[in-house]
């Protein structure tokens, strides 16, 4: 059977973002985003995925170009797509050079990251001399040096990581290195003031690589993603900042905000609060979905 890889032809777009997380979600969420407003024209550009841990999936997306099948399946129907915004992986476990030399693309606009739940955590023997530090945000402290050195505006940065205020959270502790590594009162002032540290939410049930499932795409794809057709994210910003990354524009489920609490309380509260409430009870009396509890007029 022929790989995705020869089949599709990846269209050469400007490299503006960089992605810290290869898994599933950000392949199912931002990354389908991307290629949805590349699409619609809403804007244009590719996306270099950072390997933040030893060992990953980079090797496998690149061994077919990048390329990746994303599903989204619901009620609605099944929505294929070939996500193509992809340009190349760096492992810098590997290649520590070519991982820096990233900040030194002046097209480069855009951070975007996904690096579990205790990504966004300080890690006290990370030194700037590491090749690499441990923790992503000592990775992201040194890639804003780099920056910095070279003369080059910052970023606008997205952190899609699931904790309250994750935003404000990866800036401090960059921050902490920055003063802890004597990079200097300039350097610090670059990361306060050039750089835009969002808090986010984000909301979309991605179920990743279907293990266990056959799904016939008619060609190899060892990245197959498949994801629900809802998706949300709210980002906390100034509305000025969208038209860095105009996913709106592509009629896309993105909202930007003064404040996200609402959001969040409506989410993990509401939502997510009231599905575990019903889940034991469910269970225990054969109701195996969400949809088919509301509908139960006893349970």
């Amino acid at each position: 059977m022929a790989s995705i890889e020869t089949l599709y032809r990846k269209p050469v777009r400007p490299e503006t973002v960089i992605q810290f997380g290869e898994g599933g979600f950000l392949r199912g969420f931002f990354d389908w985003m991307l290629k949805k407003a590349n699409d619609a024209g809403a804007c244009s550009g590719s996306v270099v995925v950072v390997q933040p841990i030893a060992k990953g999936l980079c090797g496998v997306l690149t061994a077919q170009n990048c390329l990746y099948t994303h599903l989204a399946r619901g009620a609605e129907g099944v929505d294929r797509t070939v996500v193509d915004v992809i340009s190349r992986c760096v492992n810098p476990y590997e290649d520590y050079e070519a991982f820096l030399s990233l900040a030194e693309i002046p097209t480069m606009q855009v951070i975007v990251s996904n690096t579990t739940e205790a990504g966004i955590a300080y890690e006290a023997g990370d030194r700037l001399t590491d090749t690499p530090p441990v923790s992503y945000p000592a990775k992201l402290t040194a890639l804003l040096y780099r920056r910095y050195q070279r003369g080059l505006p910052g970023f606008l940065i997205l952190p899609c990581e699931l904790i309250d205020r994750n935003g404000e959270n990866l800036r401090r502790i960059v921050l902490r290195y920055a003063e802890e590594w004597g990079l200097g009162a300039d350097f610090i002032r670059f990361i306060e003031e050039e750089n835009r540290f969002c808090c986010t939410l984000v909301d979309r049930i991605n179920t990743g690589f279907p293990r266990g499932e056959h799904i016939d795409l008619g060609y190899e794809d060892r990245m197959l993603n498949t994801s629900e057709y809802f998706h949300l994210w709210v980002i906390e910003g100034r509305k000025e900042w969208s038209e860095t990354l105009p996913l709106h524009r592509a009629g896309l489920n993105v909202l930007w905000t003064d404040d996200l609490s609402m959001y969040r309380t409506r989410k993990v509260r509401i939502l997510n609060g009231a599905h575990t409430s019903t889940v034991a009870h469910a269970l225990l009396s054969g109701i195996e979905t969400v949809g088919e509890a509301l509908a139960d007029p006893v349970k």
